[in-house]
């Protein structure tokens, strides 16, 4: 991550702080303004050009916001990056604010592996097991690794919890070999 986008979601952090902004509103106003961006090549094309006026590109953002439905302190802080032409750096900036807004919130990131799909019910044990480790709310983000064998491998932050059964094949190799 740049120090650029950091500076920017810090900034747009302290602003939806101090405004009291609903935190999943506002993440999703972000990302429903980066989808909308990311998937139009002509919508790039007009807000990117230096050639086109302020006042231009300013008409189009606000017929976006309209739709979207964006609090005037979003729409403000996309005015501020695109007049900065950061637009590029956008997807960066929203991750920084969202890992702000998170732990803020005292949310923590865990990314859990599995050998397979969990369904509602699994996850909801699990994550209930990770927030304890974590000593507070979480936010999953789950991957499939079929090599696993079964069991989970959790990462929160840089501390890597390995409950996978290939894992406890391993160790028991290791000792089955050193006796």
């Amino acid at each position: 991550m740049s120090v650029i986008s950091l500076r920017y979601a810090h900034a747009f952090a302290s602003v939806a702080s101090s405004m009291k902004l609903d935190p999943q509103g506002t993440e999703q106003q972000l990302r429903d303004f980066g989808g909308t961006f990311a998937g139009s090549r002509e919508l790039r094309e007009v807000l990117m050009n230096p050639s086109i006026a302020s006042g231009q590109k300013l008409k189009v953002l606000d017929a976006i916001a309209a739709r979207i439905g964006m609090y005037p302190q979003v729409r403000n802080f996309v005015a501020v990056v695109m007049d900065h032409q950061r637009l590029g750096e956008f997807d960066e900036i929203v991750s920084e604010y969202v890992a702000l807004a998170d732990a803020g919130a005292g949310v923590t990131e865990a990314e859990i592996t599995t050998t397979r799909s969990l369904g509602l019910v699994e996850r909801a044990e699990l994550e209930a097991e990770v927030s304890k480790l974590a000593g507070g709310k979480v936010q999953a983000v789950y991957r499939q690794d079929p090599a696993l064998l079964g069991g989970a491998i959790v990462r929160i932050g840089s501390t890597v919890y390995d409950g996978s059964v290939r894992t406890q094949f391993d160790l028991l190799k290791q000792r089955l070999m050193t006796a």
